[in-house]
Order: C-alpha cells, then structure tokens, then sequence
C-alpha cells in the first residue's frame, strides 16, 4: 500500500507567495527529489482557503510517495532526509507533517 508524506506549510512572514512557491519547487525541491525510494512528489499552490478566505491558513502542500510504510521509514533515516529538514529550517515559515496510507476510492469503478 502506498505510503505519502503529506506536508502542509506556510511561508515565513516576510515571504510572499511567489518567493515561496519558487522556493519549495526549486532550491527545497532539489534536496527531496534525492530522497531513496521516493516514487511520486507533488507540490500544490494554496489558492482559496475555505476556512479562512480573508487569511489563508496555509500556502502550499506537498505530497511525498513511497511504496510502503518501510521505504518511508528508510528514507526518513538517509543523509538525504537529514540535508532536506536541515534545508527547511532556515526557511522559518510553520508545517505539519501527516502519515498517511491511500485507498484509491475510484479504483475498478467505470
């Protein structure tokens, strides 16, 4: 079973949306493409925030694929994760970080 990293962020107060988003898809994107045994990493742009339209929560999420529960442990316990968080905290804006197992509810449908 598919095993994604799901990360919710916001940008540092001084940062504007674009400077972050060019961040996290350009220099930030470099260190987590290296991660071993990663199979998919999408990165989206938040646009509307339905519970807080005036002041989005967040800015952006990312969505980091394994294929299993293990490669994501042994990923998580590389060089390459370690240079990735250290890359990340100078960045200073606020995140959470979800483990998450994905059924495909579509699947065999159709």
């Amino acid at each position: 079973m598919v095993t994604n990293m799901v990360v919710l962020s916001s940008r540092p107060p001084d940062w504007t949306q674009e400077r972050f988003t060019t961040w996290w898809r350009g220099e930030h994107a470099d260190h987590a493409r290296r991660l071993p045994g990663l199979l998919a990493y999408r990165h989206g742009v938040v646009v509307h925030d339905y519970d807080h339209p005036e002041a989005p929560a967040w800015d952006g999420n990312a969505v980091l694929s394994f294929a299993d529960r293990a490669a994501l442990d042994a990923a998580m316990a590389s060089p390459e994760w370690a240079a990735a968080v250290a890359h990340t905290g100078r960045m200073k804006g606020r995140r959470i970080i979800l483990i998450t197992e994905d059924v495909d509810l579509l699947a065999g449908e159709g």
